[in-house]
C-alpha cells in the first residue's frame, strides 16, 4: 500500500510538473498510450487498493486536485498494475458541467454517485 502512495504521489506530481492541465492533448496522447502490464489483473481487490492509495495521496497533496488529473492518474496506475482502465471524459448539457473518471470493464471506479447517467461520453482513450 505503501508504494501505491507514493506511485500516486508522484503521479500527482508529474502531471503538474509536465503541466498536462496547459496540454490536454498531450495528457491524452500520455494517457492512451501508457501500457499495461504484462500480468493481465483484473481483480476487485487490485483495483480497490489503487483507489485508496489515490484518495490517500490525495488528502496529503498539497494542492487541490481536480477530476482530470485525479482519473488520469488513476488509469495509469491501475494499468502499471496489469488494470486494463479507461480514461473517460464527459458532458452534461444544461447546466454545461464537464467530468473526467476511470472505468475498469464499463464500471465507474472511485466515483460517487451514477457518472455515467450524469454524463454523455465524449472520449475513452
Amino acid at each position: 500500500m505503501r508504494l501505491l502512495f507514493w506511485k500516486t504521489f508522484v503521479g500527482l506530481l508529474a502531471y503538474d510538473a509536465l503541466l498536462f492541465g496547459r496540454s490536454f492533448s498531450r495528457l491524452h496522447r500520455t494517457v492512451q498510450r501508457w501500457p499495461i502490464a504484462r500480468k493481465s489483473n483484473t481483480s476487485a481487490a487490485t483495483v480497490d487498493l489503487v483507489c485508496d492509495a489515490i484518495n490517500h495521496a490525495l488528502i496529503w497533496y498539497p494542492k487541490r486536485v481536480l477530476c482530470l488529473q485525479r482519473a488520469s492518474v488513476t488509469t495509469c496506475l491501475l494499468r502499471s498494475q496489469g488494470v486494463l482502465a479507461q480514461l473517460v471524459l464527459g458532458a452534461q448539457r444544461t447546466p454545461f458541467k464537464a467530468h473526467a473518471w476511470v472505468e475498469v470493464d464499463g464500471h465507474p471506479v472511485n466515483e460517487y454517485g451514477d457518472v455515467q447517467a450524469t454524463y454523455g461520453v465524449w472520449e475513452r482513450c
